[in-house]
């Protein structure tokens, strides 16, 4: 068909054209959908809007289309009226049927994307959110679950607000609840992020790395000291890295092998890093940690980018040094500009993941940085934070669903 042959858009009334909202409610069961418009069809109405969802069992269905002409041979509203409650009743279902002019009302300016999680998700922090959404100038146009494990995770869209002022304000309660809400800005943006770069201790993995080493080299108690206090931002990570790592001159190098099994994985990483493959993200790696662990994390799960520190070995021990350039709080940032250029990805369509202090210019380079399990000054400055001890949760704040990860993981190659 030419574009002269297409035919006005008659389906999308304006605000003076009569519409019915047609909503139908009950027990669910195949064909309630197909049924209701095929009732519908003897009237010659268009169908405006559509809405459905089923809730344990539950159907509600919703149609706005537009009133049939009183005029002329066709059969008028109030005999679609008593077709369509007369259709309902032998299906046992309930029908309302409302009159009204034009379409939805339009959205407010300024759309967002709500994703709230909980473990579990209260009534009350629902209530608390929900009333800050509303405070804040929001409209929620509509709801939608996530995931129901492992946490709760529910989005909601929402118009009206500002996306910064709306995130400021949910911080709030949602530091005062205990809950993680993520605030992002609706449109393309959000499905274009396709570059995302994660810190590797107590990230990737459960673990801070160079106290594996100290362990075997008998200084664990005095590397874990240096290492709070420099992700409390309290020390110059430089300074503290050199500090740590002379501790472990002397140490027989073969040690990584043990070391490299002993990183446990955080729970979630490997569906978090295989469902963003197979959504065609790059995924990257950057550690104040060292080589020998994160060239053997690429290899495992494939990642496309990793950089980190790298312990010095001479004779077969650690000389107590680093080699080439320290990966500190302004390499990490560097780092992911290097790696979203590489990736032929704009920085505002990148994803970053971290959660210490050296980790914040990262977090606020990327387009969404996520504070993960994270210090305090690191939840304050990020984008959003989640605090459940499960990485794939970061995939909701993507809007991917835990049904589309279980799909997609029922077809592995």
């Amino acid at each position: 068909m030419s574009a002269s042959q297409i035919p006005p858009a008659t389906a999308v009334p304006g605000d003076d054209v009569p519409t019915l909202l047609v909503k139908i409610f009950g027990k669910d069961r195949p064909g309630i959908t197909a049924g209701l418009f095929d009732t519908l069809a003897a009237y010659s109405v268009d169908v405006v809007d559509i809405e459905q969802i089923v809730t344990r069992g539950r159907i509600t269905l919703c149609a706005l289309v537009t009133a049939p002409s009183p005029g002329g041979s066709g059969p008028a509203e109030g005999d679609l009226r008593a077709t369509v409650h007369s259709w309902a009743e032998s299906m046992q279902l309930q029908a309302e049927i409302i009159s009204g002019r034009g379409d939805n009302r339009p959205r407010g300016v300024g759309r967002s994307h709500v994703t709230v999680l909980g473990h579990p998700l209260t009534a009350e922090s629902t209530a608390c959110i929900t009333a800050a959404i509303t405070s804040a100038g929001g409209n929620i146009d509509r709801i939608f679950r996530l995931a129901k494990y492992p946490v709760t995770a529910v989005e909601f869209a929402v118009s009206g607000a500002a996306t910064d002022a709306l995130r400021s304000v949910l911080a709030l309660e949602a530091a005062r609840l205990g809950v993680d809400v993520a605030v992002v800005a609706a449109g393309l943006q959000r499905r274009a992020q396709r570059l995302i770069v994660m810190d590797v201790d107590s990230t990737l993995i459960q673990d801070e790395v160079i106290e594996l080493f100290a362990a075997h080299a008998g200084c664990e108690a005095e590397v874990a000291e240096v290492t709070a206090a420099a992700m409390r931002g309290e020390l110059d990570f430089e300074q503290s890295l050199h500090a740590r790592v002379a501790l472990l001159a002397g140490l027989d190098a073969s040690v990584v092998e043990t070391v490299r099994k002993e990183v446990r994985l955080t729970p979630g990483a490997r569906t978090l890093v295989r469902t963003l493959k197979r959504l065609g993200y790059q995924v990257g790696v950057v550690s104040g940690g060292f080589t020998q662990v994160t060239d053997a994390l690429k290899e495992e799960l494939g990642l496309d980018f990793a950089a980190a520190n790298t312990l010095e070995v001479a004779d077969g021990k650690f000389t107590g040094r680093v080699t080439g350039d320290i990966v500190d709080r302004a390499g990490k940032a560097r780092l992911l500009r290097r790696f979203a250029q590489e990736a032929g990805v704009p920085l505002d369509q990148t994803v970053a993941i971290g959660d210490g202090a050296n980790d914040l210019d990262m977090l606020n380079t990327a387009g969404l940085g996520v504070a993960f399990n994270a210090k305090p000054v690191v939840r304050e400055a990020a984008h959003t934070a989640v605090n459940v001890p499960f990485l794939d949760t970061v995939l909701y704040l993507l809007g991917v669903t835990r049904e589309e990860v279980e799909a997609a993981d029922m077809h592995l190659e």
